[in-house]
């Protein structure tokens, strides 16, 4: 009784690539984002203590607390002294979202104050007439060389 076995050559098998690589954990936790809203971590203790300046500054910007319900994704160990019970709280951040159009509004303004404050320093600065501050260009030279030295 001869038995044929059948077998297929190793180089026709293919493998998956199970071996993943080690990496250490990022100290926030990862969530899916959804369309149209932005999101932010916000400080709401420090060392413990309450940061409720900061947190009511945020919400009266528009933030407003994401709840885990939304995001059954992020697996956390509940702070049982949080102020925040349904929230998504770690390490003393709380994390938070706002309509993307009311947080690009949010960085015209600064953008534009910004500008409008660079361009005030640079006035001021061009319209100083003091000789013991001279003003100098960078492409400027002044006479010393480096380097070889002038030919």
């Amino acid at each position: 009784m001869d038995k044929v076995i059948k077998r297929e050559s190793r180089d026709t098998e293919v493998r998956e690539d199970v071996a993943k690589k080690w990496q250490p954990a990022s100290l926030l936790p990862e969530f899916t984002k959804k369309a149209g809203w932005a999101y932010r971590w916000i400080r709401v203790s420090l060392l413990n203590e309450p940061d409720n300046m900061n947190v009511s500054s945020k919400m009266r910007e528009g933030w407003e607390p994401v709840k885990h319900s939304e995001h059954p994704e992020v697996v956390l160990q509940a702070d049982p002294n949080s102020n925040f019970k349904e929230g998504i709280e770690i390490g003393g951040l709380l994390l938070c979202k706002a309509p993307q159009e009311m947080m690009d509004q949010r960085q015209a303004f600064v953008n534009e104050k910004t500008r409008a404050q660079t361009e005030a320093v640079d006035q001021s600065y061009m319209n100083q007439n003091d000789p013991r501050m001279p003003k100098f260009s960078e492409g400027q030279e002044n006479g010393r060389s480096f380097g070889k030295g002038k030919k």
